[in-house]
């Protein structure tokens, strides 16, 4: 823990002063609050919307089993291999095997969150299969030897400048270049990978159970181009992507795009339910569907915390936090950043290692507002910390400190008792440490409140 922990403070004390990036994080969320907040507004009833998705993900998380192995069973009949992966490594198993078998020297990838949790593109690379990335944000990070910023945005943190200079560093592309020109540009070298592939890979924002079908939404085709080229479709989800029916999917797109991009709906929006049949023309030879839990049942077996797993991935909780916003996606040096990684990332990498993570939020409760599915991540987040306190997971020098704190304020003679000048004394150190040189510590009050409100209604009644 003190390892990542101090990694993070480090990192999160860099990047807060870095005011470039600040400014470059405020420009792109404000495009994305305006949007978002003309999405919103198409909606005659929002509440009632959110509360219906909210159910019905909670109905998936009573009958997860029940749903899964429904899927499992229409995906077979639909002529799709399902395969189990109890973690990372199972499921980087089953995809080298998938790509051993089929010869595969390169791979297209529709933008996912889950093939960044298990690193699909290292062990692609490690067997001699070039992985390319379709996404725009993702093929800009990739070219720059990063990983996705944020769970929808993945290249929030630069600016068009910074794109510019990157293309003009490998594409030797005019250093004052377009947003469009690079587009293009982007465009016409995936349209060569896309009929080179020999295998494509996507996610799934959502898998339908009564279908057995794989749900895609996006706003580039990539997603459509990595599908119908390539000779095998893998879908690598985590488990808890289920939902019970494909007419959900009516209240869900609308949803996940109003508070992912502010769009009514996302340009294109796709269900796979199998590989090419014998009367089509176009799609795969081979689909696969990966189901990863990863951790994903632990966090379910959790009582207090398993409504997280309810999770659509849009991305509103990031960008209202203020933490988040101030930090940065990087600092959190996880798959999942912002309030619902800090939720997740304990329960899938270990709370020795990640529940720092947990204590990297003012409470406020935007997060909580914001949620198409009503999350309470401020009430997660808490419980998360007792987990973490209650396993002596926080630095002994914190646990001696809170308990001196715990005596002295758990009665007001223990205010009343110290006198001013030491109080003081004893808190000037915070200016230098932990509350950090940014910030002075308030001054404590020659009496205390009590003595003052003695003082002031001495001699009265009341």
């Amino acid at each position: 823990m003190l390892a990542h922990s101090k990694k993070f403070s480090q990192d999160a004390q860099h990047i807060a002063f870095d005011l470039r990036h600040r400014q470059t994080i405020k420009f792109n969320i404000g495009k994305y609050n305006v949007a978002v907040a003309k999405g919103r507004e198409r909606y005659h009833d929002l509440p009632l919307a959110k509360q219906r998705a909210a159910y019905l993900k909670r109905l998936m998380l009573a009958n997860w089993d029940t749903y899964l192995c429904e899927f499992e069973q229409n995906a077979i009949h639909n002529g799709i291999e399902v395969l189990w992966a109890k973690d990372a490594a199972e499921a980087t198993k089953y995809i080298t095997k998938i790509l051993a078998d089929n010869e595969a020297r390169l791979l297209v990838k529709s933008k996912s969150m889950t093939t960044e949790e298990i690193e699909l593109n290292p062990t692609a690379q490690e067997i001699g299969c070039e992985s390319v990335e379709t996404d725009l944000g993702e093929f800009i990070v990739q070219l720059a030897g990063e990983k996705p910023y944020h769970i929808v945005t993945p290249a929030m943190h630069k600016s068009k400048g910074d794109i510019a200079k990157l293309f003009h560093e490998k594409f030797n592309l005019p250093i004052d270049s377009t947003p469009e020109e690079m587009a293009n540009y982007v465009r016409g070298v995936l349209r060569e990978k896309y009929v080179k592939a020999d295998v494509g890979v996507t996610g799934a924002n959502f898998l339908v159970a009564d279908i057995g079908g794989v749900a895609v939404t996006e706003n580039e085709g990539n997603g459509i181009m990595s599908t119908s080229f390539p000779k095998v479709h893998i879908a690598i989800a985590g488990i808890e992507k289920i939902i019970p029916s494909v007419t959900d999917l009516g209240l869900f797109w609308p949803l996940l795009a109003a508070h992912g991009t502010g769009q009514q709906i996302t340009n294109y929006n796709t269900i796979f339910t199998g590989s090419r049949k014998k009367d089509e023309v176009d799609g795969p030879e081979k689909m696969y569907v990966i189901l990863l839990d990863n951790g994903r049942t632990t966090l379910y077996g959790d009582d207090d915390c398993f409504e997280a797993l309810a999770c659509i991935r849009c991305g509103a909780c990031l960008n209202e936090c203020p933490v988040y916003k101030t930090i940065g996606g990087y600092t959190y040096d996880t798959t999942y950043s912002g309030p619902i990684g800090s939720v997740i990332t304990p329960f899938y990498r270990g709370f020795k290692e990640f529940g720092h993570l947990s204590f990297a939020s003012s409470l406020c409760g935007a997060c909580a507002d914001v949620c198409p599915v009503k999350v309470p991540l401020p009430a997660l987040l808490l419980q998360n910390r007792k987990k973490i306190v209650d396993g002596n997971l926080r630095p002994v020098l914190e646990r001696i400190s809170m308990k001196g704190f715990e005596l002295i304020s758990s009665k007001r003679i223990g205010y009343d008792l110290l006198p001013a000048g030491f109080k003081n004394l004893v808190f000037a150190p915070f200016n230098y440490v932990m509350w950090g040189q940014k910030r002075k510590m308030p001054t404590f009050a020659k009496n205390s409140f009590s003595k003052q409100y003695r003082k002031k209604h001495k001699g009265k009644n009341s």
